[in-house]
């Protein structure tokens, strides 16, 4: 058994969130890259304007963006880890209140959605922790804005709309709300599973490299049919019209009852930030 202490963790994420928000991931930016190769005139000047933000970003230590998200945590806890001084949850938002404050990063969090009060800190964070063999932590960050966050949507489609009712509803939702979410997009995709888990699956999905592939070639197939589609639509950069609209689409998928085909879609702007650090 490996002791970790709570002030750690805290430490750990502190820094995790300000290194997140500051540093665009280097397959995200070179995808950019890539895909402002494509365009041209405004849509080729929009996409350089973001490359060359997200340098800046990184040079002089402040925000990719000013919206600095919902503070989003994926976290393996080994199953051989014990923490001491307290428990993972309170040291995880205690690091982010640190993070979001002493980096003057932006508050964006509620205590309550109607009342509209601002908790000042960030706090509290959506922590999702899965329990693995090993005695270390794993952390993913994954700051969430507002803008990508309210584009996204779930649906609870009849089995017998097939892969067609799957990829009408994704379409659907990027040509309805695509163009508000800062374009081009990352768009995470859940099938299966239900109500709760699809939504946390299609988010989850937006941590994974955007170079990789869902590992059943069905599904990899349908990332790359997705992608064509999505871009066949002209929204482009920031909406303004051009080749790229999203950069990459990322399905994954999990069982599902008998009577239900739910979907999902975690619409991420070009910004799209996440970080892992392991304890």
């Amino acid at each position: 058994m490996r002791t970790i202490t709570a002030d750690t963790i805290s430490a750990a994420v502190e820094k995790l969130c300000a290194e997140t928000n500051f540093e665009l991931p280097n397959d995200v930016f070179e995808t950019l890259k890539n895909f402002a190769q494509k365009e041209n005139g405004i849509s080729k000047n929009i996409m350089n304007e973001i490359i060359e933000n997200a340098i800046i970003a990184r040079e002089e230590k402040i925000p990719l963006c000013q919206d600095t998200g919902t503070a989003n945590f994926f976290i393996n806890l080994g199953s051989d880890v014990k923490i001491s001084g307290g428990n993972i949850y309170d040291a995880v938002n205690k690091g982010v209140c640190a993070g979001y404050k002493n980096s003057y990063l932006r508050k964006s969090i509620v205590a309550d959605p109607l009342e509209r009060k601002n908790t000042g800190d960030n706090t509290p964070a959506n922590i999702y922790i899965d329990i693995v063999e090993g005695d270390k932590i794993e952390i993913w960050f994954l700051p969430k804005g507002g803008g990508s966050e309210n584009a996204s949507s779930l649906k609870m489609l009849e089995p017998s709309a097939g892969w067609n009712g799957v990829k009408d509803f994704v379409l659907s939702v990027i040509k309805d709300k695509g163009k508000n979410a800062c374009p081009p997009l990352v768009i995470g995709v859940a099938i299966g599973g239900d109500f709760a888990s699809a939504g946390k699956l299609a988010k989850k999905a937006l941590l994974r490299d955007l170079n990789s592939k869902n590992a059943t070639p069905f599904y990899a197939e349908k990332e790359r049919e997705l992608l064509e589609e999505i871009n066949n639509l002209g929204i482009g950069p920031m909406g303004m019209g051009g080749k790229t609209t999203a950069i990459s689409v990322l399905i994954e998928v999990k069982p599902a009852h008998i009577a239900s085909l739910p979907v999902a879609v975690s619409i991420q702007c070009h910004s799209c930030r996440r970080k892992k650090i392991i304890l």
